[in-house]
């Protein structure tokens, strides 16, 4: 009873005992002054019984009766109220998914945007049905399928036939008492088995457990390492999690609790001890003196208390969790698919100013190599990049970021490493005699794309060098773009774009000499 009933309860028997004491003392001696006339002193009489009683009857109907229908008409609404997701979460992942579509329409593989899109009104419908997801996980000899077919045969409620068999595995539709969603639970095929088709049903049953509204991860003994990865990794995304340890019919009683012991203890950072729980969904048969065969009853009622208990007081944060977990992670998808498609469409830009910039020096040969007098050339490179990760910048702003980024690459000295690191690579590949003229256009092409790409970067960071500064990322890429399999790559089509034209060019004078 609540603290405020109990102390209303206090008040109104010392009020009502106060008031009765009073109109006994008052009754009493208007009734001797009546004593003349019994008739008139039994009627004072009843009327004194009637207003007592009146007064313990409405006492008692306000703190004993009223909350009773109180609590009664409160359940009877929740059970004509269909179950809807919390109005703040259902309005999240609807967000979410109108972000997400905003997102896909940008993507230009046409089949990818359409397999987003369908994805996306997958997760509209499961928000509309509200159904909840139980996935059961784990390897193949753990016992799951024993697991689900002794859920089937012992939940209380209505159980419907299988819903479709595929390579994923079966999924049944149950109702639970007490509970307005239906339950869908999928047995999956088996974690960590050999072979490529192992590893293909592996995949599926990851993409079905990330999926889950609850998932019931079984196990047959202590976590191995291959085991506690995956768990983990689901725990961690935001999965509600049972681990189940069955088969403890093979196991003596101190046995299982040591086991459990061992479990709550290696998962105790992303998962509850009570819900580690210990279970037996298909005994071993056993002989009796008789010489019978007797089949123990499956040992999974722990289990389904646990279950039933989460599954009405969480189902519904589960559900709204669960599907705005899915959408962010699509939005997530989306986002890289889109930051993959703006990399290569600003890779090709480098690419194509980093030899436009070789062209330009090469025509008009400097004494020493400087990114200076590609300014021009860089700051148009900048300003397309821009454009490709929706950046509107002016011709202005483009020439003052690679001007800035020039000095920069300058100043650390990697104007002087990359014309040795070119010059070593060009004499192994061309006469000796081409490669002072040939250096600075092919450096200026190589320092063009460091340039490039670390404007990538900043953009792709919503212009923001990060916490190293232009230096740091800089630095970055020239360490990236010095690599042996990239220059060997690069030399080579410097050779054909810019030393061989120059090697043309000498052969042309020599001709007309």
């Amino acid at each position: 009873m609540p603290l405020s009933r109990i102390a209303t309860l206090i008040i109104g028997l010392i009020v009502i005992l106060s008031l009765t004491l009073w109109l006994i003392d008052s009754l009493t001696r208007l009734y001797w002054q009546l004593s003349y006339s019994p008739l008139l002193g039994n009627l004072l009489l009843l009327l004194l019984v009637v207003l007592i009683g009146g007064l313990i009857a409405a006492f008692v109907y306000y703190v004993l009766v009223l909350p009773k229908g109180e609590e009664q008409s409160r359940r009877q609404r929740k059970r004509v109220t269909p179950a809807e997701i919390p109005a703040a979460k259902s309005d999240a992942a609807t967000s979410t998914l109108q972000a997400v579509r905003q997102q896909v329409a940008q993507i230009q593989d046409e089949v990818t945007r359409q397999a987003l899109l369908s994805r996306t009104r997958e997760i509209e419908a499961n928000l509309a049905r509200g159904e909840i997801q139980v996935v059961v996980f784990g390897t193949g000899s753990a016992g799951k399928t024993s697991l689900v077919n002794a859920i089937m045969g012992r939940i209380v409620g209505e159980v419907n036939a299988p819903m479709g068999t595929t390579q994923a595995g079966e999924t049944y539709c149950l109702r639970l008492k007490g509970l307005e969603r239906k339950i869908l639970i999928t047995d999956t095929p088996g974690i960590l088995e050999p072979g490529v088709a192992g590893t293909e049903r592996e995949q599926l049953a990851r993409a079905l457990a990330t999926e889950a509204d609850l998932l019931l991860f079984v196990v047959d003994n202590d976590l191995r390492r291959s085991e506690y990865e995956p768990l983990r990794g689901l725990a961690e995304i935001g999965k509600r999690s049972l681990l189940i340890l069955n088969k403890t019919d093979l196991y003596t009683e101190n046995d299982t609790e040591v086991i459990l012991a061992r479990l709550r203890e290696r998962v105790r950072t992303f998962i509850a001890t009570n819900d580690v729980v210990a279970i037996a969904a298909n005994p071993q048969p056993a002989k009796l003196e008789t010489g019978e065969t007797y089949q123990p009853e499956p040992d999974i009622i722990p289990l389904l208390r646990r279950m039933a208990s989460i599954l009405r007081a969480e189902g519904e944060d589960l559900v709204a969790d669960n599907i705005l977990l899915q959408s962010l992670r699509l939005g997530e998808e989306a986002r890289k698919l889109i930051d993959s498609q703006r990399r290569r469409q600003a890779d090709r830009i480098v690419e194509r100013y980093q030899w436009i910039g070789a062209g330009v020096v090469s025509v008009t040969p400097l004494p020493v190599v400087d990114l200076l007098a590609t300014a021009a050339v860089n700051a148009q490179m900048v300003v397309e990049i821009g454009r490709v990760y929706g950046c509107d910048l002016n011709m202005e702003r483009g020439k003052e970021l690679a001007l800035s980024l020039g000095k920069t690459i300058a100043g650390l000295g990697i104007v002087k490493g990359a014309i040795e690191l070119l010059s070593t690579a060009l004499q192994l590949n061309i006469a000796t005699f081409i490669v002072g003229r040939a250096i600075q256009g092919v450096t200026a092409a190589y320092l063009t794309r460091i340039a490039g790409k670390s404007f990538i970067e900043y953009f792709r960071h919503d212009q923001d060098w990060g916490d190293g500064g232009m230096t740091e990322v800089v630095q970055q890429q020239f360490q990236i773009n010095r690599r042996d399999e990239f220059i060997k790559v690069f030399v080579q089509e410097a050779i054909a774009k810019v030393v061989k034209p120059i090697a043309d060019s000498l052969a042309e004078k020599e001709e007309h000499k």
